[in-house]
């Protein structure tokens, strides 16, 4: 065998063995989909849901669906260390409709030299108790698009708790629509206001949020990774976090998210960070 022949039969070989590494790979990601995908039941797409600004329940819920999140993350702030630990429960009592209930703690730790009579006060900032509908779902567009509701009690901190025990409210109304491109890329955007009211004085304060976030999910996993655009309008000012980030499959039905958090236009924050531990219990299918 001359060596044109053998180099052509090296070629042959290599493509041949690319071309049934693709198929392997579409085939995996295919399967996988089909998994979330299937026409057994009411449709829904499989979507990478954001893990800092998650939903309140995957994307075309169906009955009987359940999650666990336990959160914990450090923000590193120019006075002191903001600690965050939040639990939620959420669950799809029947298809396409979602329901959560999620307690958001706070713990601050002053910088040196700094006095904690100068730092927040430790707190159960609220009580947020949430609702998302998916009005919109089409397999062969691979699109899905939601509106909901996160009401959110807002609690005195430690130092006056109960004094009084709800000191105001915030009305947070949202849209959300998600694209998945072909089987691996993921585009989703978060949108909407939130208007905070102070029982004390009666007045209203209005932000606007728009989150955005891209994902790549590994093929035939539910491992990713992507990144968030947490962007916030206060009037004049505008802040924005960059949030690049990561999901792992631990075991069938335990997930962790780790979450960096770099500030883009925020005048006190600095670096921080966020991990998500996600347990969806087995439910039993229509």
């Amino acid at each position: 065998m001359n060596l044109k022949k053998l180099l052509m039969l090296i070629l042959l070989l290599v493509s041949s063995s690319y071309a049934i590494a693709q198929i392997t790979k579409a085939k995996k990601d295919s399967i996988y989909i089909q998994q979330v995908e299937d026409h057994k039941e009411p449709d829904k797409v499989l979507h990478a849901e954001p893990l800092y600004i998650d939903l309140i329940r995957d994307l075309g819920a169906r009955k009987g669906e359940k999650e666990w999140n336990i959160g914990l993350g450090l923000t590193d702030n120019l006075k002191f260390d903001a600690y965050e630990a939040l639990i939620e429960y959420e669950w799809a009592p029947i298809n396409r409709l979602g329901f959560e209930i999620e307690l958001p703690f706070t713990f601050y730790s002053p910088q040196s030299g700094i006095s904690r009579e100068s730092t927040p006060s430790n707190s159960l900032n609220s009580i947020k108790i949430a609702t998302q509908w998916s009005f919109f779902v089409s397999e062969p567009m691979a699109t899905s698009m939601a509106i909901g509701y996160i009401n959110e009690f807002e609690l005195s901190d430690f130092r006056s708790f109960g004094n009084p025990f709800i000191k105001g409210n915030i009305y947070n109304p949202f849209l959300v629509v998600a694209k998945r491109w072909g089987n691996n890329f993921h585009s989703l955007i978060y949108t909407g206001p939130m208007i905070e009211q102070n029982f004390n004085t009666n007045k209203f304060h209005t932000t606007f949020d728009i989150n955005t976030s891209f994902h790549y999910m590994v093929t035939g996993t539910r491992n990713f990774i992507g990144v968030e655009f947490n962007k916030t309008f206060n009037n004049a000012d505008f802040d924005m976090t960059l949030r690049p980030q990561m999901r792992l499959g631990v075991a069938e039905n335990l997930l962790i998210g780790i979450v960096a958090g770099i500030p883009v236009c925020r005048e006190n924050e600095r670096f921080s960070s966020f991990v998500r531990l996600i347990w969806e219990p087995k439910h039993k299918h229509n």
